[in-house]
């Protein structure tokens, strides 16, 4: 790594993941109105968290030269989470009762990772153009959540389309830097930043980033977008 971070980057990253960390366990426990249910879900997206921070501590993903690549350990399973989440009638009966505000309040959660990531690429543990002076736009979905968010509670029916909009333009954003970090980063992939990788997302607790944080706005963008269709 090019330089010697503050305390303050992972201090912020950190805060953030438990605020998403909490911020589901509270959209459960207000859908499904169990304590025993929401702690085992808190318990099971917690044991992820753990997970990933032994492997990251313990170098798992920094061997970059296997095929094939390790850092898929880091997003297959929740993305394999996310498809039996929708395949199953439970899955998809409780999707269906979270707020539409509640999706959108957690894409404020961008703002304070792009000012992490922002700061990651000026201390040269990630390349400038992941960055929203680069060609990274997400810090726009954070900054607008608020202004979506009110056209839900009070403009429900005359703004349909335009939240739709909003989450396909968020999706693309997020697609957008997913595969900026994917072509940045050490490994079979990388065609970009050969002279400052995104080495940063290999490493503790960076790598909640890819594990976690991008799975839950992932998560929040799709079950929006169903639930256009299904008011229709």
């Amino acid at each position: 790594m090019s330089g010697h971070l503050p305390p303050l980057v992972p201090i912020v990253f950190g805060s953030t993941v438990f605020a998403i960390l909490g911020y589901f366990f509270s959209l459960v426990f207000s859908t499904r109105k169990s304590w025993l249910g929401s702690l085992f879900i808190l318990l099971v997206l917690a044991s992820w968290l753990v997970l990933q921070t032994v492997l990251s501590i313990s170098g798992f993903y920094l061997v970059t030269d296997t095929f094939p690549p390790r850092f898929l350990c880091m997003v297959l399973p929740p993305l394999l989470f996310l498809i039996l989440l929708f395949l199953l009638p439970a899955g998809r009966d409780w999707i269906d009762k979270i707020p539409p505000e509640s999706l959108v309040y957690l894409h404020l959660s961008r703002i304070p990772v792009e000012l992490v990531l922002y700061w990651l690429a000026m201390y040269g543990w990630l390349p400038i153009h992941m960055t929203f002076v680069g060609w990274n736009f997400d810090i726009l979905v954070g900054l607008t959540a608020p202004i979506i968010a009110y056209l839900i509670l009070n403009k429900p029916s005359g703004s349909k389309n335009l939240i739709l909009l909003w989450n396909i333009i968020g999706l693309i954003f997020l697609f957008n830097i997913v595969f900026l970090g994917i072509l940045s980063a050490p490994g079979p992939f990388q065609k970009l930043s050969f002279e400052t990788p995104n080495k940063a997302v290999l490493q503790f607790p960076y790598v909640w980033l890819p594990s976690f944080v991008v799975p839950s706005v992932l998560f929040a963008h799709i079950v929006s977008i169903r639930k256009r269709f299904l008011t229709n």
